[in-house]
């Protein structure tokens, strides 16, 4: 049996238009967030605006891959903005507050995907595949051809078709890791489960979706 733990990394099919996202390293605006918080937590709704500012676009992103639709994207994103505006007295610090929305955002659309029963869609380069084992989809994407045209918009079909048969936990677990560049320790905290399992989540999930692609692949 395959150790989940010990997993090469998949490469992430990068374009300029949609890079791999990775949380930000510490910088002047990181650190003035407590203070922001502060003051939002005493109805200065300009320091609210300016965190809105700072992770609007990442929860946007994250829930869109979710859903696979730009208007239930925004109005998620919206939701989650003010039920995190009400709920910030209840923001203790413990984890970033980066993390504590992005907690209130997967829950939002989770319940929303499971109301709705929608199909996520991902772009053929945001998935985290191990191409290396797969030369036949190595040559797909990188030969600039009419083949290469033709083989993206079938496969990009088969990739919205497996990632809608992933569960919502498992489709998550991917967007947040290969899409969004989570790190495994904040996915964690979002989903509020120990690491083991979203490196779990995420080995089943990139099985299944091998699975699934497997017979295209060949």
């Amino acid at each position: 049996m395959v150790d989940p733990e010990h997993t090469a990394p998949f490469p992430v099919f990068k374009t300029a238009a949609n890079p791999s996202v990775t949380e930000p390293a510490s910088t002047p605006e990181a650190n003035d967030e407590p203070l922001l918080i502060d003051r939002a937590r005493s109805g200065d709704l300009e320091a609210y605006d300016e965190l809105i500012r700072r992770h609007q676009e990442r929860i946007y992103g994250t829930v869109c891959h979710m859903t696979s639709n730009h208007e239930d994207a925004n109005d998620l994103t919206q939701e989650t903005f003010i039920k995190a505006f009400q709920a910030l007295k209840s923001f203790k610090g413990g984890s970033s507050f980066y993390t504590w929305i992005y907690r209130i955002a997967v829950n939002k659309t989770i319940n929303f995907l499971k109301l709705r029963k929608n199909r996520a869609s991902m772009s053929l380069n945001d998935l985290d595949f191990n191409a290396e084992n797969d030369p036949d989809l190595v040559a797909l994407v990188s030969d600039k051809t009419p083949r290469r045209d033709a083989g993206l918009t079938e496969l990009q079909e088969k990739l919205n078709e497996a990632m809608g048969k992933l569960s919502d936990v498992h489709r998550l677990v991917v967007t947040l890791h290969d899409v969004q560049g989570v790190p495994h320790e904040e996915i964690a905290q979002i989903m509020e489960c120990n690491v083991g399992t979203v490196r779990s989540r995420l080995f089943y999930a990139r099985q299944q979706l091998q699975g699934y692609l497997s017979d295209y692949l060949k």
